[in-house]
């Protein structure tokens, strides 16, 4: 017990003490509501003086692009062509800038975010929750990561099923461990989903094909849940799972490829705080791109080499399930997305290093 009275006194005393702290207590909480009424107009009011200035800028980009037109630059002065400039180029940081105070600001959810979670605020009002949501982000990404490549790697060696045929154990357990494996893979993609929008609500950056490829992994995972038994899931199971344990590895050693980079980078200002880890090559990935290219490459071979597998079973005269072509058009959209938007970078950031080169000499 915190305390140990000897007497009545004593306990009067010490109820007195408590109707003190109480009273205290009931004049924070309400100091603390009245803060928070007092925010949540300031939110307001913030949120609608940008939007107020954006159409602001909106209008007076049209009315100098319509100026533009009307007097072409040969008939206006220096001085004006400068200031025209002067004026576009602050119109363009302006833009960032409110991109930047509207991450901390509440805003309505996206269509996937409201599906999912209603209109529930998700924006995080302060850089330490950032930050902490973030890096719980990549803890979590690592995590599974590697629970993901212990569990492919027992499907595939420990319970596979030639193994299962001659201790004389039936397919159904083993069928039920790959259910759980493709169970695993639906909810850990649908939590990344739902994680980074989040994310991108609070002021991360990333965006396209990296966002839309777990949106794909996501519908994947779900078909091969949901693919029977049979001979053809067994033609394919063992291609299936060793692909997931090499995807594994990959995402294991991009993490601590990417998370190096992003650190160094964010130390010297060349990155913003919240740029997360993807799976796949960007442009500041630059250092070590000899040790890595190869092995993303490698994987999205084996994602067209999973499709051409999955075209060729379809047309199988035994084929009746419907998962088959799912699959195949799935990994075909996986390898051409992973294939082009790295090759893009790689060519982008080629480019650009010429370009500095031609330039430094």
């Amino acid at each position: 017990m915190l305390f140990s009275p000897t007497g009545v006194s004593e306990c009067f005393r010490e109820w007195g003490d408590i109707e003190k702290d109480y009273q205290q207590i009931q004049d924070t909480h309400r100091l603390y509501k009245q803060k928070l009424e007092e925010v949540t107009k300031l939110q307001v009011s913030c949120t609608a003086a940008i939007e107020r200035q954006r159409k602001k800028l909106k209008e007076l980009s049209a009315s100098l692009e319509e100026c533009k037109a009307k007097h072409p630059e040969q008939k206006l002065s220096p001085e004006d062509v400068e200031s025209i400039a002067d004026i576009e180029v602050s119109i363009g940081e302006r833009d960032n800038t409110f991109s930047e105070m509207e991450a901390f600001l509440p805003k309505k959810n996206g269509l996937y975010l409201t599906l999912v979670l209603g209109n529930v605020n998700v924006t995080l009002l302060n850089k330490q929750s950032k930050f902490a949501y973030k890096d719980e982000y990549e803890k979590f990404k690592l995590v599974l990561t590697v629970i993901l490549f212990l569990f492919s790697f027992t499907c595939r060696f420990l319970f596979s099923y030639r193994n299962l045929t001659r201790t004389g154990l039936r397919r159904p357990s083993g069928g039920a461990l790959d259910a759980m494996f493709n169970f695993l893979l639906v909810w850990y993609y649908c939590t990344l989903t739902i994680r980074e929008s989040i994310l991108i609500n609070n002021g991360s950056r990333i965006r396209g094909w990296w966002v839309f490829h777990h949106y794909v992994s996501t519908f994947l995972s779900g078909v091969m849940l949901t693919w029977p038994e049979g001979t053809l899931y067994q033609m394919f199971r063992n291609q299936f799972l060793s692909y997931c344990l090499y995807q594994s590895f990959v995402q294991f050693l991009q993490y601590y490829y990417q998370s190096g980079c992003l650190y160094r980078l964010r130390a010297l200002g060349e990155r913003h705080n919240m740029d997360l880890t993807v799976e796949g090559f960007q442009s500041w990935m630059w250092r070590g791109l000899t040790f890595l290219l190869p092995f993303l490459f490698f994987g999205h071979f084996w994602q067209l080499y999973n499709s051409v597998t999955l075209f060729k079973m379809f047309q199988l005269p035994e084929c009746k399930e419907w998962q088959v072509a799912m699959c195949g058009c799935s990994y075909m959209v996986l390898y051409l997305g992973n294939f082009i938007t790295t090759l893009g970078v790689v060519y982008q950031k080629y480019m650009k290093n010429q370009d500095n080169k031609s330039k430094s000499l």
